[in-house]
C-alpha cells in the first residue's frame, strides 16, 4: 500500500523539529558533557561519559568521583540544559509511536525507495475520471506506474485503489524526476484541462525526448497544440467515445470481436504488439520463412514500421526489419514466446 510522498521542503522543515532533531540535541549534551568532565575534571572516557548520563536522566546515582567547585557548577549548567533536552526527545519520541507516526514515516521512507528504483514504468499524471480507469487498466495487467495529482482527495483514492501516488505538480521538472522520468517506460497526461496537459507533455518532452507520451485533448485545438509539444499520441475521450458508439450500432460484432481481442481478462485469445530488436533472429526474414503462424500459432494483422506507416495484412513474402512492431493475434502464451524471440 502506498502513501503520500510529500514535497522536498516540507520533509526538511519537518526534519528541523521532528524526532531526528530531538535526537541530535541530545547526543550532542550528552557528547558535550563528556568532553566538559573530561576537561575539568580530567576523568577517563568512560567516567565522563556514565557521569553525564545519570546527570541528564536524573536517575540520582552518587558521583562517579568527587567533583571540585567547577565541577559541580558544570553538573548545575548541565542537569538544567540536558533534563530539558531529554525530556523533549523521550516525550517527542513517545508521540511519534503512540501516534502511529513512526509506521507512517517508515511507509513514507518505503515508497520513496519505490520511487528511486522503479524503472519500466508508465506516469500517470492526472487521478479523475480518465487516470483511474488507465491506472486500472495498468493494475490488471501488473504494470507498474505512479500518479501525479494535486487534489488530495483523488490522490487518496489513488493511494486507496493500491497505486504510489505524488501530491505534486505534474508540469515541474523536479517532480518529473522524482517519479523516475529518466527510467519510465511512458507518460499519460490526463489533468483536468488542455492548458494544464500541455505543460506536462512539455515539460516531459524536454526532460526525456525518446519517452513515450500520450496527451488527452478536449478540443481540436488542444489536440494540435499537445501534438507540438512533443506528445507521441493524443486522445480525445468524446471523440473515440463517439465512434465506439456508432461502431457498436453499425458492426456490433465486429466491436464485440475486438473487446475480446483486446481485453486483459481473455484467457484464450489476445492482441499485442511485438517490436522486432536488430539482435533478433527475425531480422530480415520474411513472414512465410519466419514461419510465425506454425511455430506460435499466432496471426500477423500488420506491421508498423520505423516511420510508423502501418501494412495491414501483410502478405507472406513481406520482410521484417529491426524496429518493426508487429500487431499479432494469439493465445497470450503464445503472444509471449514470440515476444521473448523478438526481443532476444
Amino acid at each position: 500500500m502506498a502513501v503520500r510522498v510529500k514535497s522536498e521542503k516540507g520533509d526538511r522543515g519537518f526534519r528541523a523539529q521532528g524526532p531526528g532533531f530531538a535526537v541530535a540535541l541530545l547526543v550532542s549534551v550528552v557528547c558535550g558533557g563528556t568532553i566538559g568532565y573530561m576537561a575539568i575534571e580530567g576523568w577517563g572516557a568512560w567516567d565522563a561519559f556514565y557521569m553525564t548520563v545519570i546527570t541528564v536522566t536524573t536517575v540520582g546515582y552518587k558521583e562517579v568521583h568527587d567533583l571540585s567547585r567547577a565541577g559541580q557548577l558544570f553538573t548545575v549548567v548541565l542537569l538544567f540544559g540536558g533534563v530539558g533536552s531529554a525530556l523533549y526527545t523521550f516525550t517527542l519520541l513517545a508521540t511519534v509511536v503512540v501516534e502511529g507516526g513512526l509506521p507512517k514515516r517508515l511507509q513514507r521512507r518505503r515508497n520513496q525507495h519505490m520511487l528511486d528504483t522503479m524503472k519500466d514504468h508508465f506516469i500517470i499524471c492526472g487521478y479523475g475520471r480518465i487516470g483511474s480507469i488507465v491506472a486500472h487498466q495498468f493494475r490488471r495487467q501488473h504494470i507498474p506506474y505512479v500518479v501525479i495529482e494535486r487534489d488530495p482527495v483523488r490522490l487518496q483514492e489513488a493511494i486507496d485503489d493500491g497505486g504510489l501516488a505524488v501530491e505534486a505538480d505534474a508540469s515541474r521538472e523536479d517532480v518529473l524526476s522524482r517519479v523516475g522520468i529518466e527510467r519510465a517506460r511512458g507518460l499519460i497526461a490526463a489533468v483536468g484541462t488542455d492548458a494544464e496537459n500541455v505543460y506536462a507533455v512539455l515539460t516531459a518532452r524536454v526532460l526525456r525526448p525518446d519517452l513515450f507520451i500520450v496527451g488527452r485533448a478536449e478540443t481540436d485545438d488542444a489536440t494540435t497544440k499537445l501534438k507540438r509539444a512533443g506528445a507521441d499520441r493524443v486522445i480525445s475521450p468524446y471523440q473515440i467515445g463517439a465512434m465506439q458508439m456508432a461502431q457498436t450500432a453499425l458492426r456490433p460484432a465486429v466491436v464485440d470481436f475486438m473487446a475480446l481481442a483486446t481485453s486483459s481478462d481473455n484467457l484464450e485469445l489476445a492482441m499485442e504488439e511485438v517490436t522486432v530488436t536488430p539482435t533478433s533472429a527475425l531480422v530480415d526474414q520474411s513472414l512465410l520463412t519466419a514461419n510465425l503462424r506454425q511455430r506460435y500459432g499466432v496471426i500477423v494483422v500488420g506491421i508498423q514500421r520505423k516511420d510508423l506507416r502501418m501494412e495491414f495484412n501483410p502478405e507472406p513474402d513481406t520482410a521484417i526489419h529491426a524496429g518493426d512492431k508487429l500487431v499479432v493475434l494469439g493465445r497470450p502464451d503464445s503472444l509471449k514466446q514470440l515476444d521473448n524471440e523478438a526481443t532476444r
